[in-house]
């Protein structure tokens, strides 16, 4: 963990610091370092602060705190996602309405239980432009919105509290700002134009990295998507739901795993969201095994490419049907 930490850092600060130096003169070596930035933006969202947020880097929680700010460092917010994924992801997995990853822009429909638009239909040729896009969203407006509506949920209590988030929010955004644009345009001989179109593919590199890595654990033709009853609740035992409605893949893909925070083993980190990343592999086959026992379902593709393949299925499937089969609660 402490080398990847130190690996992902160095990635995303270098190549913005070595062209704010002013050494680099062509523009192909502008972009070349915005997109290495780019791939240790990603690194840093899934290797690093990931884990300490779900307070699992370290067993000193000062730690976790600390390197939980690494996601601020590039743009989002941590007390924002920490209450998106830990407490609303992980908690209402693929449940429309309690999801928080389900809760898409109206030209994507990522559950069976939303309301279809004639757009739809066609969302599985343009998502995939719109998941590049996703983490410009999430350092311009996305957190002030999910503030907003975590407010009104009552989530953050007190207008105290929303107006120091707010501002938190927004000074962590002016930092990302000037280190990512501001430090290129005052010393590198670049242009403005050609600076803010690298920082838009360093964006589209974050953005599709991490979205295919994320979306193809449950936007998947075999898991499972439940609606709450009028009482808020879903019938069943969480960790039975959480092998209902996630997917695995790429289980013998060391490096590949590695690289991304052990994601490709997304069952075991929402059965165990307290363990660290690193023994995820481990644990996998214990899981494997037992479910195989109790006669549970454990979704797992070969490799990434047949995981990609199944949530380009889905994602036709969600824009053509109104629903999907409802599966058995065990």
């Amino acid at each position: 963990m402490v080398f990847k930490t130190i690996l992902m850092l160095t990635l995303y600060f270098v190549p913005v610091l070595l062209v704010s130096t002013g050494l680099l003169t062509q523009t192909w070596q502008l972009f070349a370092c915005f997109i290495l930035s780019g791939f240790g933006m990603a690194g840093i969202g899934m290797g690093i602060m990931h884990d300490a947020i779900h307070g699992t880097y370290s067993s000193n929680p000062k730690i976790n705190k600390l390197l939980g700010y690494t996601l601020n460092m590039v743009g989002a917010n941590a007390t924002i996602w920490k209450v998106q994924h830990n407490v609303l992801h992980h908690s209402f997995t693929n449940i429309h309405e309690g999801d928080d990853d389900l809760n898409v822009p109206f030209f994507l429909r990522f559950s069976p239980n939303a309301k279809k638009n004639l757009l739809h239909p066609y969302q599985h040729w343009y998502t995939w432009f719109f998941y590049g896009l996703s983490t410009l969203s999430w350092v311009t407006t996305k957190d002030f919105i999910r503030l907003d509506r975590y407010y009104k949920m009552g989530l953050f209590k007190g207008k105290n509290v929303y107006r120091n988030t707010f501002i938190k929010i927004l000074l962590w955004k002016l930092v990302y700002f000037a280190f990512t644009l501001g430090l290129p345009i005052l010393f590198s001989p670049f242009g403005v134009g050609e600076i803010l179109l690298a920082f838009l593919a360093l964006h589209f590199v974050t953005g599709l990295s991490i979205s295919l890595v994320f979306q193809t654990a449950h936007i998947m033709p075999d898991v499972s998507f439940h609606l709450t009853d009028e009482h808020g609740m879903v019938e069943g035992e969480r960790m039975i739901h959480q092998l209902m409605t996630t997917s695995n893949y790429a289980p013998k893909s060391r490096v590949f795993s590695w690289l991304i925070g052990g994601l490709n083993y997304q069952i075991e980190h929402h059965l165990f969201p307290d363990i660290c990343h690193v023994h995820y592999k481990d644990i996998s086959t214990i899981v494997k095994q037992t479910a195989a026992e109790y006669n549970l379902p454990y979704y797992s593709k070969k490799n990434f490419l047949h995981a990609l393949k199944s949530h380009f299925k889905m994602l036709h499937y969600l824009g053509n049907y109104e629903a999907v089969p409802v599966k058995a609660t065990h």
